[in-house]
């Protein structure tokens, strides 16, 4: 995902806050009722070496509390492994008793999915996980599946300077962020997390434990390269990482007038994206997004660059303010040097980039939807988005609290999708990506998620998408668990791909262990691949 959504206070002077501390919520659910499998799981995990806990356990709260407050969902137990061999117990349980399995990296899935996206699946979280080890000769890391992205950072910072491109929020876990694709501002330079990701050990569906990459068992790795939770529990990844960048400029520019009327802000994204795909001063150390945030109450256009304050101010600067055609309230605005690592600090929006190794939980309540499309936006599905939003979602009139981020993916020089990678070379349709749209709508911890925010969501995106005359996808790390099936696998993988993974799950998974609402089917569910 693209990162903490904390990223709108400190980028788009948004009032909304749209993360909270978690209210730590006990589940109610009468195990008696549950049937023989279940029962004879919990009786396999205890004659098993796998640690586990169930809902009488004081620390239940704890784990089965997921991050979005929407969806809650009670698992069959909670194993929590120190080795591969407690993971590869557990496993061997679930798939003898026909139990999903889900895994728990970092539980920041949009949609829950890390406690099954249903009551009754065994999941296994991975927060024991958690070691980062980095080799100065070749560059590469070797890092624990529970690993959350702020100690990832700093831990290859700390011990060689090193950087990775991914998301921003510290709390995110590696597991679905890097598996899934895996943006930040510094995707352009250095591709998506997925991309650097050079090799994989999992636990299979049979219970053994592998090490994939290209030249062993390929095919594994392809997949989990994009669908990882219908695969395996990926327990080590083997990262490439980069020298971290000597200077970053984190960038905010604030445009008020954009906000007075569609037509401003229809023309000043076009500008926006005129000067990202045009203008000669771009490459791929520049990464950047649009954001209508605080329920249109606020327009930034905001980023990073890879380089000095006064490259930036002689290039980049006046380039991109130039191709917007209203100015920038230079008072709500910034543009800030700093080092790699203050520069994540500071995106992440919590004042500190690590959080604790144990008990970490975040909350919020909250949907989202997503459209990608790899060609450049014509004026009217800019238009009719910004018509839409203005009319049903400015101020106090949306029934939800809400903003919309538009990230530049691809353009000149993008690192994202190149020497040849595609969904050929990795299990992931969106390489291709020109920009990516989040729309995101929250209510407090202790309120019910409207319907009316469901459909006003709904119309955010078709607003844009009933107007566009190219096809449109969607992003798996902003996945949205409204859509049924069908549609998830349409807009997530496309055909060709779909059919390749299906394949690959009659060969590595024909039991569905590792199940979710919209993971890769076994068999025909609907959509005939």
């Amino acid at each position: 995902m693209m990162g903490c959504i904390l990223i709108l206070v400190s980028l788009t002077l948004t009032s909304v806050s749209l993360h909270a501390k978690a209210q730590v919520i006990q589940p109610t659910f009468n195990t008696t009722t549950w049937t023989k499998p279940y029962q004879s799981l919990l009786q396999c995990l205890s004659n098993s070496t796998s640690p586990f806990i169930t809902l009488t356990d004081p620390q239940w709260p704890t784990y089965a509390t997921t991050f979005n407050e929407r969806l809650q969902y009670i698992p069959a137990a909670i194993t929590i492994p120190n080795t591969t061999e407690q993971i590869t117990a557990a496993v061997n349980c679930a798939r003898k008793y026909g139990i999903p399995v889900q895994a728990k990296s970092g539980g920041h899935s949009y949609a829950s999915y890390s406690t099954g996206g249903r009551n009754g699946i065994l999941m296994i979280d991975l927060e024991n996980f958690n070691s980062i080890s980095l080799n100065n000769r070749t560059g590469i890391a070797t890092v624990g599946g529970g690993v959350r992205l702020g100690n990832l950072a700093q831990g290859i910072w700390d011990q060689g300077r090193r950087a990775l491109g991914h998301g921003t929020c510290p709390g995110v876990g590696i597991g679905g962020h890097f598996t899934h694709g895996g943006y930040g501002y510094s995707s352009r330079a250095f591709g998506l997390a997925l991309e650097q990701i050079v090799a994989l050990e999992v636990v299979l569906a049979n219970g053994s434990f592998v090490k994939v990459h290209n030249e062993s068992l390929g095919d594994v790795y392809y997949a989990l390269r994009g669908a990882a939770d219908s695969f395996g529990i990926v327990t080590t990844f083997y990262l490439r990482t980069w020298m971290a960048p000597k200077v970053v400029i984190n960038f905010s520019y604030s445009f008020p007038q954009a906000l007075e009327s569609v037509e401003n802000a229809t023309a000043t994204f076009m500008g926006v994206q005129n000067f990202s795909l045009h203008s000669p001063v771009v490459n791929r150390n520049l990464g950047l997004g649009v954001t209508l945030g605080g329920n249109a109450t606020s327009y930034s256009v905001h980023g990073t660059y890879f380089g000095s304050i006064g490259s930036f101010n002689k290039t980049i600067a006046p380039a991109l303010l130039e191709a917007i055609p209203v100015p920038p309230a230079l008072n709500e605005s910034s543009v800030r040097p700093t080092d790699w690592i203050t520069s994540l600090t500071m995106l992440g929006g919590e004042g500190n980039l690590t959080v604790p190794l144990h008990g970490f939980v975040q909350q919020d309540n909250f949907y989202a939807k997503s459209v990608t499309t790899n060609v450049s936006f014509a004026e009217e599905p800019i238009r009719k988005f910004f018509e839409y939003a203005y009319s049903a979602g400015k101020g106090l009139n949306a029934p939800i609290s809400w903003f919309s981020i538009i990230n530049l993916y691809g353009g000149p020089d993008s690192q994202i999708g190149a020497e040849g990678r595609n969904e050929s070379w990795a299990a992931y349709a969106g390489f291709d990506d020109l920009w990516v749209v989040q729309n995101y709508g929250n209510v407090p911890l202790d309120q019910t998620f409207p319907q009316r925010g469901v459909q006003f969501l709904d119309g955010l995106n078709n607003a844009m998408t009933n107007a566009m005359n190219q096809s449109f996808n969607a992003y798996l790390n902003y996945i949205d668990p409204e859509l049924d099936r069908d549609e998830a696998w349409h807009l997530y993988y496309g055909e060709p791909l779909f059919r390749r993974l299906k394949s690959l799950k009659r060969e590595l998974d024909p039991g569905d262990v590792f199940w979710n609402p919209q993971s890769i089917p076994v068999w025909n569910d609907t959509w005939v691949a």
